[in-house]
């Protein structure tokens, strides 16, 4: 077996309580992003442009800022 074969733990793992904050800040950026819906109408469309930033918002910092940019080497 190859070096590489062998399951090596993540350097910069979260302990639980950072990751259940981390989960619940983004969970509330999500379900703010649903509940602004409920104020759309015809006649008023910032409550999409707030539900898209939200829901982009909620999804893009832990993909880009929290995880890690270091594994493009990794196979």
């Amino acid at each position: 077996m190859s070096k590489n074969a062998t399951s090596a733990p993540i350097e910069r793992e979260n302990n639980l309580g950072t990751s259940i904050v981390l989960f619940v800040v983004m969970i509330v950026l999500f379900l703010g992003a649903i509940y602004s819906l409920s104020f759309l109408s015809l006649e008023n469309p910032w409550p999409m442009a707030v539900c898209l930033g939200l829901f982009a918002l909620a999804f893009w910092i832990p993909q880009t800022i929290l995880g890690r940019s270091d594994s493009a080497g990794e196979s």
